[in-house]
């Protein structure tokens, strides 16, 4: 991705920390100027996979989550990263209904949605290291612009 604009946030994984980074990434990605559901499903995905670092990557400690964002002519990339302990199974944890903490009552549905609102999603995870959660999103008026097709996840 050629990155015509770009910003770093890191956080720590608490969270009341979830919103603000869910907002930040709208509030950066609205320069493109996308629609209000465009920019709803990058708020719903950022909260999943945000959330995901928080109870999962972390459990009961804390750490930082780093989020990137970078803006090209067709939408944005937004990288999640945590150096929490790793997904053991990451083909497992994105079947839907997959979790591992049950008794959190978790809709292990995460992964799905990240999915379901972003036009790709891709997960490196690491035992021990940390995951990172990369996902992007086009703009269909810039894809239009572009003579790309836009929004096909």
């Amino acid at each position: 991705m050629n990155a015509k604009n770009y910003m770093v946030l890191i956080i720590p994984s608490k969270s009341q920390n979830e919103a603000f980074a869910r907002v930040a990434t709208a509030a950066f990605a609205a320069q493109l100027d996308p629609t209000i559901e465009e920019l709803a499903d990058i708020k719903t995905a950022v909260s999943e996979a945000v959330t995901n670092s928080i109870i999962h990557g972390y459990e009961d400690s804390e750490g930082e989550i780093t989020i990137k964002c970078r803006m090209d002519e067709y939408g944005v990339e937004i990288e999640i990263r945590d150096e929490g302990k790793g997904i053991q199974d990451v083909e497992q944890a994105r079947q839907p209904l997959y979790t591992s903490k049950p008794e959190l009552e978790r809709s292990g549905m995460g992964f799905t949605v990240m999915e379901t609102f972003m036009d790709e999603v891709e997960v490196y995870s690491e035992k021990e290291k940390g995951t990172v959660i990369l996902m992007r999103k086009k703009f269909a008026s810039l894809a239009k612009e572009q003579g790309v097709s836009g929004n096909e996840g």
